[in-house]
C-alpha cells in the first residue's frame, strides 16, 4: 500500500505542473469527496464532481462573451465556496485571475481593475458599492458571485468565440496586487508552475490527506490562503470549511466546535490575541496557576495546552502561522504547551512559502529551514554581526511585477536570486532567524542597526498594550501604541484625571521597555493611538501611514488646549 502511495505521489509531482492539470486530476479522482462547505450551514457546499460541473458551466459563459485565454478576470469577495468556483472557472482555460482583497477601498479596486485591464469581475453583493460606475461601464461582465447571475453585460461583445487553451506551466495563472507595509502597490505575476511547485513543497512539509478538514479564516485573495487553503486541499482531495461571517471570537469558537478542523492557517495576531485575552488572564486570576507559572512553568503550559487544543476543536494536527513574525513569548508558550503549531515564512512573490519550522525545527524566533525545492542563503553578510538579506531561488519565485520591469529588476541579484528584503542570521544548524525588514531598519547615531520589530516585541508584552510600532522622528525613537480598551477609562477623557493616568502609563511603559532593550534601542517617547492601526490582509501594520504623524490622543489634547486658550468650546 505504501509503495502504491509513493507511486501516486511521484506521478503527481511529475505531471501536475499546472492548475489546469490539478483541476482535471482532483475533480476526477476525488469526484465524490466533499471539497468546499459552509461551516455553519448544511447548504452551499460542493463535492469535487459538483464543483467541476459548476466551474465548467461558468467557463462556457465566459467563452460566450469572448473572454478567452490571456484575458483578465477579477474576483472581489469575502472568502466562500463560490470564490474557489470563480477561480477555477478562470485559470484552467488559460484566463488570468485577478484576486482583490475584500477590504480594498473603492479607489484601490478602481486602480487594480484599470492596471490589470480586467474584462470581467465576480463580485459579492456586500462589496458592490466598491465598484465605481466608471469601472462597471468598462467591464464586459459583472457577475454576482453569490448566485452567479449576470448583473451587467455588454451584449455588443456577446461573440460566442472566446478562444481558450490549456495553459502551459510557465503561463500566467494570477496577478496578485499587494501594497504590503510600504504603500507602494504592485502586481505580482505568478505562473501555474509557481503555484504548483509551492503546493508540492507544502505536501513535503506537512502531509495532508483526503481525511483532513480545513477551516478557512483568512482572505482567499492572499497567496497564503489561496495556495495552502484552496489549492493544497484540492491536491489532497480534502474539504475546506468557510465562515459566513467575519471570524470574531464567538463565530470562530462555534465553527471550531462544529467543524473540528485538523488544519488551519492563521496570522500571528489571532493566536496572540487568544494568548493575551484568554490564557494570560486565566493564569493571573488563579493562585495555583500563578504559582505554577513561577515554579512549574512547563507543567502549567501543558495543562493549559490541553484546554487550548480542546478549544480549537480537539482534532487539530496542524496550525500554520504565517504572514508576520510571531511574538516570542507566545511562541515559547505554544512550544511548551505542545500545541501543534508550525511557522511558515514567505512572500506573495514566492507563492508564498519559502521556509518552515515545525516539530524538530521549532525554536522561538526561528523561521526554520527551506521547504523542498527552494534554496535560501544570506546575501551581503555583515562579518561582525552575521546579518544578511535572505535571498531565494526556486520554481515558486514569481515571474515579475506586472508592467514594471524596473521594479522587477531591482528585486533580483545579478545572479538571479530573489531579494526578500528581510535581514536575518543563520545558526550552526542552518536555521534562519529574522531580525527585521531591511526597509524598516533604523540607522542609529553611531551607525548601528536598530530593528523596530525587536523593540515592538518587548512593548507588546507589557500589560495593557494591544499593538505597537516604533518609528524614527528627528533622530528619536517614538513608540506608537494601541492600548487595551480596559486599560484606561476613556469615559474620563475630558477630566484631568484621565491625562494623569495616561501620562503615568506612558512613563511606566518607557521604563519597562528601556530596561529590556539594548542601549541603542531605547525609546524616547510614547504616543497613544486614537484608533486601531491600519493593516494589510495578513494583519501587518501599514507602517508608511505613521512615519511622519499619526492620529493620537495627544493630538486631541493639544487641540483641546489650543481651543481652550482661544476661548473656543
Amino acid at each position: 500500500m505504501n509503495y502504491l502511495y509513493k507511486r501516486v505521489q511521484k506521478f503527481r509531482e511529475k505531471n501536475l505542473d499546472s492548475l489546469a492539470k490539478l483541476y482535471e486530476y482532483s475533480t476526477t479522482i476525488f469526484e465524490k469527496n466533499l471539497y468546499t462547505k459552509w461551516a455553519d450551514s448544511k447548504e452551499g457546499g460542493y463535492t469535487f464532481g459538483q464543483f467541476r460541473k459548476t466551474c465548467d458551466g461558468l467557463s462556457k459563459k465566459l467563452t460566450q462573451y469572448g473572454i478567452g485565454a490571456g484575458d483578465k478576470v477579477a474576483i472581489l469577495s469575502q472568502s466562500m465556496p463560490n470564490w474557489s468556483v470563480a477561480f477555477f472557472s478562470i485559470v484552467p482555460s488559460g484566463r488570468i485571475a485577478i484576486p482583490i482583497l475584500p477590504d480594498s477601498s473603492e479607489n484601490e479596486v478602481t486602480n487594480i481593475l484599470k492596471h490589470s485591464e480586467s474584462k470581467v469581475i465576480f463580485i459579492s453583493e456586500r462589496l458592490l458599492p466598491k465598484l465605481s460606475e466608471e469601472c462597471k461601464a468598462s467591464l464586459t461582465l459583472v457577475i454576482d458571485i453569490d448566485t452567479f447571475e449576470v448583473l451587467k453585460s455588454d451584449d455588443n461583445k456577446f461573440t460566442c468565440d472566446g478562444k481558450v487553451s490549456l495553459p502551459m506551466p510557465d503561463d500566467i495563472a494570477t496577478i496578485i496586487y499587494t501594497s504590503g507595509t510600504t504603500g507602494s502597490a504592485k502586481g505580482v505575476v505568478l505562473s501555474h508552475r509557481n503555484l504548483m511547485s509551492n503546493v508540492i513543497s507544502s505536501y513535503h512539509t506537512c502531509k495532508r490527506t483526503q481525511k483532513d478538514r480545513w477551516l478557512s479564516i483568512l482572505p482567499m485573495a492572499h497567496t497564503l490562503e489561496m495556495t495552502l487553503c484552496m489549492l493544497y486541499p484540492m491536491y489532497c482531495g480534502a474539504c475546506v470549511y468557510y465562515l459566513s461571517k467575519p471570524p470574531v471570537a464567538s463565530i470562530l469558537m462555534k465553527a471550531l466546535k462544529t467543524v473540528k478542523p485538523t488544519t488551519m492557517l492563521s496570522v500571528p495576531l489571532i493566536i496572540e490575541k487568544v494568548y493575551k485575552s484568554s490564557i494570560l488572564p486565566t493564569i493571573q486570576k488563579s493562585r495555583t496557576l500563578k504559582w505554577m507559572n513561577t515554579h512549574m512553568n512547563g507543567l502549567m503550559c501543558k495543562i493549559i495546552g490541553i484546554k487550548l487544543k480542546t478549544t480549537f476543536g480537539g482534532h487539530m494536527t496542524f496550525f500554520g502561522i504565517g504572514g508576520a513574525k510571531l511574538d516570542s513569548e507566545v511562541e515559547a508558550f505554544l512550544l511548551k504547551a505542545g500545541f501543534p503549531y508550525a511557522i511558515g515564512y514567505g512572500l506573495t512573490e514566492t507563492s508564498p512559502l519559502l521556509s518552515y519550522a515545525m516539530k524538530k525545527g521549532r525554536t522561538p524566533g526561528s523561521i526554520g529551514y527551506p521547504v523542498k525545492g527552494v534554496k535560501l542563503k544570506l546575501h551581503d553578510v555583515n562579518p561582525e554581526t552575521g546579518e544578511g538579506e535572505i535571498v531565494a531561488k526556486g520554481d515558486n519565485v514569481m515571474l515579475g511585477y506586472y508592467k514594471d520591469p524596473q521594479r522587477t529588476k531591482s528585486v533580483f541579484t545579478e545572479d538571479e536570486w530573489f531579494r526578500t528584503n528581510d535581514l536575518a542570521i543563520q545558526d550552526e544548524k542552518g536555521r534562519f532567524f529574522i531580525k527585521g525588514r531591511k526597509n524598516n531598519m533604523i540607522l542609529g547615531p553611531s551607525g548601528e542597526n536598530i530593528y523596530p520589530e525587536e523593540i515592538e516585541n518587548v512593548i507588546n508584552n507589557v500589560e495593557g498594550v494591544n499593538e505597537s510600532i516604533v518609528v524614527e522622528r528627528n533622530g528619536r525613537l517614538v513608540a506608537l501604541v494601541q492600548l487595551d480598551e480596559n486599560m484606561i477609562n476613556w469615559d474620563e477623557k475630558r477630566e484631568d484625571k484621565f491625562y494623569e493616568q495616561l501620562d503615568s502609563f506612558k512613563e511606566s511603559l518607557m521604563k519597562k521597555v528601556n530596561k529590556n532593550v539594548s542601549k541603542t534601542s531605547k525609546i524616547n517617547s510614547v504616543e497613544v493611538m486614537k484608533e486601531p492601526f491600519e493593516k494589510t490582509a495578513t494583519s501587518k501594520i501599514r507602517r508608511f501611514k505613521y512615519k511622519d504623524s499619526a492620529p493620537t490622543v495627544e493630538a486631541d489634547t493639544e487641540k483641546a488646549d489650543k481651543n481652550k486658550s482661544s476661548g473656543e468650546e
